[in-house]
């Protein structure tokens, strides 16, 4: 009997070997997807478009590396000038403009890489490969992709902290030409906000700073001169021909300035700050010094950016009390060599309870010079954010946004040369009647001595190692304060 040929053949079951052998390869295969998917999200962490020009959309992949060379090439032309001119990188660091690019650069860079990053793991077929591998790929992806997108946010944010602390802190003012050769910046302290200038300064000083080296002196006048002149055609030396007599307080001191502008805004037509530039003239008439640009420090403000910078390290030569100017006091700063917080900087620079303004003005010049000299690039990059939210705070100043880059330059060449010092104080200055032409005659030997242009002195610059100290300075009310005088602070603190 035959079979009819209508009836189809016995179906092959599998057996369990041929089973084992089919999902080897299943795993296999699979490996070599995950491996794959590894390989296109390493590629795009180093070429970002890779992945998509070898097997996703070309277009894409091509646009990508051509912005990713484009933007290598434009760093590496960037890096070379800087190692040529490296000036230019203050430039670049203080200009708004670029910085207002730059940042833009970063968020949208931050942006797209994440995206390529993201599809170079769609384009792996993350579905066709085991439950753990997929886990792997997107434990592996999503770490990429924070790394990568995560550093040039942040990158683009410290950007913008900067370009907004140039925005709020400086001037859109002219810039102003170097007198003589130099700079001179008038540095204003007080308790008071920013921008609440009818409260009197606490401390003044003038930082004359060559224009080309950065040598910096450092001329303190005291608050409490009186019966000086004002510059020449300005509103105050017309209302004062003889001198700042006769105000209409007790005592017509170099504090009450700002104080009698204020009262007077009428008379400084067109003026932001009359009693800074009532100041300003006072100490022009002063010294004989023309100013180019000012500065007011908050002081309260001052202890966020010394703890901002990690603190500072200062001698302590006596007790110094933290309290007093009408409060109690509340503790002491005790003797030795350490590093300050801002809390404890700020009371060894402004204390005067048992103690006197001129010991004072002594110990707010060795914080000036500690800060300059220890606050290296390196330590203001690693806290830059919190120094630039400390310094908006701290500062207001009428300095351009385009010199900025300019007394940065300075500043860094200033860090490894000796600052000196020229106090206005007694025992070389009667404070209450004032020889103006001795006072001019002292600004004028420090600045030349500074640049070299008068003979050395004879005599040691530093404390000698028996001096006394008072208020937590070296020397004394009657022989004068060696920081209050010296030709090299950092010896005299």
């Amino acid at each position: 009997m035959t079979i009819p040929s209508s009836v189809p053949p016995r179906s092959v079951r599998p057996t369990a070997a041929t089973s084992s052998v089919i999902t080897a390869s299943a795993q296999r295969a699979a490996e070599v997807r995950f491996r794959r998917a590894l390989a296109l999200m390493a590629i795009t962490l180093v070429l970002p478009g890779s992945a998509q020009l070898v097997a996703g959309n070309r277009d894409v992949g091509r646009l990508a590396l051509r912005i990713w060379f484009g933007l290598l090439g434009t760093g590496l032309v960037a890096l070379v000038v800087l190692v040529v001119h490296p000036s230019w990188g203050l430039t670049w660091a203080t200009d708004t403009r670029l910085l207002f690019v730059l940042r833009w650069t970063l968020a949208l860079v931050a942006i797209a890489w994440g995206a390529l990053l993201v599809d170079a793991w769609r384009i792996g077929q993350p579905l066709s490969y085991g439950l753990s591998q997929r886990r792997a790929a997107v434990g592996i992806n999503g770490v990429l992709c924070l790394v990568t997108t995560g550093v040039l946010l942040f990158g683009s944010h410290l950007v913008d902290v900067q370009r907004q602390f140039i925005l709020t802190t400086f001037g859109d003012g002219r810039a102003t030409a170097a007198h003589d050769g130099r700079f001179n910046v008038l540095l204003l302290g007080g308790d008071s906000g920013a921008g609440r200038w009818g409260l009197r300064p606490d401390s003044m000083t003038v930082a004359s700073v060559d224009a080309e080296t950065g040598r910096t002196v450092l001329i303190g006048l005291p608050r409490n001169l009186q019966d000086f002149p004002f510059r020449e055609g300005t509103p105050m030396a017309e209302q004062f021909p003889k001198g700042f007599t006769d105000c209409g307080a007790d005592y017509c001191m170099l504090n009450g300035v700002s104080t009698w502008a204020e009262d007077h805004t009428r008379l400084f037509k067109g003026s932001e700050h009359p009693g800074v530039d009532a100041t300003i003239s006072a100490i022009e008439g002063i010294t004989g010094l023309r100013i180019n640009y000012w500065a007011m420090v908050n002081l309260e403000g001052f202890k966020d950016l010394v703890n901002a910078v990690g603190g500072v390290t200062l001698t302590v030569r006596d007790r110094i009390p933290v309290g007093g100017l009408g409060d109690d006091v509340t503790g002491y700063l005790e003797p030795g060599t350490r590093k300050l917080t801002g809390f404890e900087t700020l009371w060894f620079a402004r204390a005067r309870e048992g103690s006197d303004d001129y010991s004072r003005m002594a110990r707010q010049k060795c914080v000036m010079n500690a800060l300059l000299e220890q606050v290296s690039p390196q330590k203001a990059l690693a806290n830059f954010s919190a120094i630039a939210q400390a310094s908006s705070d701290m500062v207001s100043t009428d300095l351009p946004a385009s010199e900025v880059d300019t007394f940065l330059s300075l500043a860094l060449k200033a860090r490894s040369q000796k600052i000196a010092t020229v106090s206005l104080v007694p025992p070389l200055v009667n404070t209450s009647d004032p020889d103006i032409d001795k006072i001019r005659s002292t600004v004028a030997a420090a600045i030349d001595k500074a640049e070299g242009q008068a003979p050395a002195p004879r005599k040691r610059t530093g404390p000698k190692p028996d001096a006394p100290v008072t208020g937590g300075s070296v020397g004394s009310l009657s022989e004068g304060y060696a920081a209050n005088q010296a030709e090299d602070l950092a010896s005299a603190c």
